[in-house]
């Protein structure tokens, strides 16, 4: 941890985990083992963060935001927790919870709009303003976002095809209706 950083009372912080300059963990917030937390970030009370979580500099990870493991936030990617702010309307009690889950990737200067869930593996673009739910494997973008196709465990995106199959790592895929599966081998 560089001396720098502000820890406040009741934070747990994982094994291998490393905390770089200016960044602020709120009380009782937990970051899980081997996550690099970046320069100026800012990780609100009692948020939970899994292992292996890249949160690059300058971000701010705000009450009712939950990330799984193996999850990367972008720099200066942005998470909301109130849908309608105003500077002189308390709404502390209305934070809309925002699930980032395992494996999830957010570009740099995305905005995820709280209230959303990010499906397992799926990728932002950066600059892409995300306002609904992502599913699992799905490529993000714009603004505001919308699905431009999906993208393997791996990162690569994936071709349109009747099987889909990632040409840099093999793993194959099932798309059912709207759903993408990565394919169980026996």
């Amino acid at each position: 941890m560089h001396p720098t950083a502000v820890v406040e009372k009741n934070v747990s912080i994982g094994n291998d985990t490393k905390i770089w300059l200016f960044s602020h963990l709120m009380e009782g917030c937990k970051i899980g083992d081997s996550c690099q937390i970046g320069q100026n970030v800012y990780i609100g009370k009692s948020v939970v963060v899994g292992n292996g979580v890249k949160i690059q500099n300058n971000v701010s990870v705000y009450e009712a935001v939950e990330i799984e493991d193996d999850v990367f936030c972008g720099p200066s990617m942005v998470f909301t927790n109130v849908i309608n702010p105003r500077s002189f309307i308390e709404r502390k009690n209305e934070f809309k919870k925002t699930r980032v889950q395992k494996g999830a990737t957010i570009g740099a200067n995305a905005t995820i709009v709280c209230g959303v869930s990010l499906g397992r593996y799926c990728m932002i673009g950066a600059g892409s303003v995300v306002t609904k739910n992502v599913p699992d494997f799905a490529l993000i973008m714009g603004v505001p976002g919308i699905q431009k196709g999906w993208v393997c465990s791996c990162g690569v995106q994936l071709e349109e095809a009747l099987e889909f199959k990632c040409a840099t790592c093999g793993n194959e895929y099932i798309l059912n209706k709207d759903t993408m599966q990565l394919e169980e081998t026996p």
